[in-house]
């Protein structure tokens, strides 16, 4: 899966198609049948930047069979120009689209946070921000560009619950206790057993000087970084073997483990203020 590191300048034509070529498929996978209706993320992107949205973010998966390659599930994250400026100790609002051409998804729409600090990829929980869905049938540019601004506007109402969390302050106990239940969200089987040797306090490393703080808001950016980009390493102690946590690459886990992630942060602010 290929990755661009981008701060706030919006990606080009030639770099999305570079990051993301399933974006600009022609037709259909051959898999789909007459019922299927086809339409192309980049015309739904051309209708998107004709309402003054822009592109940030591009990556799509990699399938195992390859001629999906061209048609496969992308991920691309949007800003609003009018939104540029709406911010949050530097944590803009955006919109997540996911999409593809082979029938693994649904034209999808997500809430989202970018923090600019740690180039964090935050995607807001349902509880804040609902997920639009729009099938492959019927008028879809409309509905997606509906769905977007509808989507938008949750995003950033939860720039308020970033303010929020900056004044929750966590004491050792309880940033242990969210770093637990964050190390079970990455790590736990079907039956919820956790058996990797990366411990909490790991996931709570301070990585750079403007990640420092006890408050809700650096905790859950801390262990967002740290379980989705892995990177920390233990001795296994049954093995003596070093594990050293991965990143999470898959589009779907990338999502599910940021909303989980989010909600849980959510949960502990309600905890906090009961």
């Amino acid at each position: 899966m290929i990755y661009l590191s981008r701060h706030t300048e919006p990606l080009t034509e030639e770099q999305i198609r570079r990051l993301a070529p399933s974006v600009y498929a022609e037709a259909a996978h051959s898999s789909r049948s007459g019922r299927y209706t086809y339409l192309p993320t980049a015309d739904i992107l051309t209708g998107l930047v004709k309402e003054d949205f822009e592109v940030v973010s591009a990556r799509q998966s990699r399938p195992r069979d390859l001629s999906r390659r061209a048609f496969t599930k992308h991920i691309l994250r949007l800003r609003h120009r009018s939104r540029r400026r709406l911010l949050i100790g530097e944590t803009f609002p955006e919109i997540v689209i996911v999409n593809s051409h082979d029938g693994t998804s649904a034209y999808q729409i997500m809430g989202g946070l970018f923090r600019l600090d740690c180039l964090n990829n935050i995607v807001v929980s349902e509880g804040k921000c609902e997920k639009v869905k729009v099938p492959h049938k019927g008028d879809m540019i409309d509905r997606v560009i509906e769905g977007s601004y509808r989507v938008l506007g949750h995003s950033v109402d939860a720039l308020q619950a970033v303010g929020e969390w900056r004044g929750i302050d966590l004491d050792r106990r309880e940033r242990m206790a969210f770093a637990e239940a964050a190390r079970a969200l990455r790590f736990a089987d079907e039956d919820g057993a956790v058996d990797s040797p990366i411990q909490p306090e790991q996931l709570l490393e301070v990585r750079r000087p403007a990640d420092q703080g006890s408050d809700l808001w650096h905790v859950f950016n801390r262990t967002q970084e740290a379980v989705i980009r892995g990177g920390m390493s233990a001795s296994d102690p049954e093995t003596g073997r070093r594990v050293t946590a991965r990143e999470v690459k898959a589009i779907d886990g990338d999502i599910k483990l940021n909303r989980a992630l989010f909600d849980l942060a959510e949960r502990m602010a309600a905890l906090k203020a009961a």
